[in-house]
């Protein structure tokens, strides 16, 4: 059994090990909670780390910590910013509700680093105190939904460099294809001609698009409650505080930040649902986009067959030469579980009472979750898929001309019901719209040419009476 140390808390004793640089809160915890077996993630522990480091030099500045005390606090933020110390975090996501827990796991590992560093011993707490000096002017309740926030903006431009990423190569195969005239489909049933090249480039502008609301809706997270302490009115933090924190976490982070209403910041987490919200919807546009594609490149001969996905891996164990759309299904169930992880923020955003909401810890967890499997499920898909796709000419001719649908292009001139009549002669007979046309002499010479234009009929315009 590892030597351990005895520390003791309000409620007791309790021996913690001894090489360890959290103590017995955490220690606490870890025997409270073992249930996931997951450690908190990376962003989430910079953020309150930094939180706690803007503190101590704002208590530095304003006089109230003693300089000594707290660059000893600082060292030890910055070694754990760098990268230092990351296995003394060590408590499970699924916590004792509002992240007392993680919050208190980050106060004793920087408490016990900030004594070694002034020649102290790890457990002895002195001259630094976890809860005194590490947490002076700060609770819970301020602390972790500032952490969320800062969390989640810190992530934000790797993600939204991943959704520029993908944009650029669907738009860019978009003006690759713009030739290649293909058989739209509604319903999954044959519809009216749609360039290939036009599918493509809608799919970068929603990626776009929703690039664009994502922007939006991390404005929201700029605004920060720090200061607030334990019910927002910011008892035990003086007048100075939250515009020194705000200084501090600017020069940090380099982040524009804004002082907030400290006590609605801290009752409602609607900002992060939101912020979950722009990240469900892109989730359901990017698995639609996913799965049109593995749709697309279905095949290779009882399929579509319009477009070849890159292979990536072979397909199966036993069938030899098959080859799978393994990236867009890896993007399919990456945004299932985005889209189940807001169902869980948006039931803990709604579950809070009178000033908190306990359910912060989940919250942040699959709240930054969901931005690093979209982030890089998103870079993967531009990457390992979309800039590789190549297109299959001769199959979109092919099963446009064989489209009982471009009888629409009929319809203004015959009617629809007479068009509906040919559609299905067409198919009956298994003969294309044009050789049905031809056999009933229906239409001849440069009136069938324009009339039967594929490619006309993929832009605005009505058939035979384009100038």
């Amino acid at each position: 059994m590892s030597a351990t140390r005895t520390e003791r808390d309000p409620l007791g004793e309790l021996p913690v090990p001894a090489d360890a640089l959290w103590g017995i809160q955490t220690e606490r915890a870890r025997q409270n909670f073992p249930i996931s077996q997951l450690r908190p993630l990376a962003p989430f522990v910079d953020a309150v780390i930094r939180i706690k480091k803007a503190a101590a030099l704002t208590h530095q500045e304003t006089g109230r910590l003693d300089a000594r005390l707290a660059e000893a606090i600082v060292r030890a933020a910055d070694e754990v910013l760098a990268g230092d110390h990351r296995q003394q975090f060590v408590v499970d996501p699924y916590q004792a509700g509002a992240g007392t827990s993680h919050h208190m796991n980050c106060n004793e590992v920087l408490a016990n680093r900030a004594n070694e560093l002034l020649g102290g011993r790890r457990g002895d707490y002195t001259p630094v105190h976890p809860n005194d000096h590490v947490n002076m002017a700060q609770s819970t309740n301020d602390v972790i939904p500032t952490a969320i926030r800062l969390a989640a903006l810190a992530q934000t431009p790797a993600l939204l460099e991943a959704l520029a990423r993908l944009a650029r190569a669907l738009l860019s195969k978009g003006g690759a294809f713009d030739d290649i005239v293909k058989s739209g489909r509604t319903h999954l049933q044959d519809a009216t001609p749609i360039r290939l090249g036009q599918e493509f480039a809608a799919y970068g502008r929603t990626v776009e698009r929703n690039r664009a609301r994502l922007e939006r809706a991390a404005d929201d997270l700029r605004d920060l409650g720090i200061g607030g302490t334990a019910v927002g009115t910011g008892l035990n933090a003086e007048p100075e505080y939250p515009a020194l924190m705000l200084k501090h976490l600017r020069a940090m982070t380099r982040l524009e930040l804004r002082a907030g209403d400290r006590l609605q910041l801290m009752q409602s987490m609607g900002d992060a649902a939101a912020f979950s919200g722009a990240l469900r919807t892109y989730a359901a546009d990017l698995g639609k986009i996913a799965s049109d594609l593995r749709l697309l490149a279905s095949g290779p001969r009882t399929g579509f067959a319009e477009i070849v996905l890159p292979a990536v891996q072979p397909g199966s164990s036993i069938m030899p030469g098959k080859v799978n759309p393994s990236i867009a299904e890896m993007v399919n169930q990456v945004c299932l579980q985005a889209i189940g992880n807001d169902v869980t923020i948006t039931a803990a955003a709604e579950a809070g009472q009178l000033e908190l909401n306990v359910m912060m810890p989940v919250i942040a967890h699959n709240l930054l979750f969901t931005m690093q499997i979209l982030t890089n499920a998103t870079r993967v898909l531009a990457e390992r898929a979309v800039e590789g796709i190549a297109a299959d000419a001769a199959q979109c001719a092919y099963w446009l001309e064989r489209s009982p649908a471009l009888v629409t292009a009929l319809a203004p001139t015959i009617g629809y019901a007479e068009a509906a009549k040919l559609a299905k002669e067409a198919v009956a007979k298994n003969v294309t719209v044009r050789q049905l046309v031809i056999e009933k002499g229906l239409l001849k010479g440069k009136e069938l040419d324009e009339i039967l234009n594929l490619r006309a009929m993929t832009e605005l315009g009505v058939p035979g009476k384009r100038k």
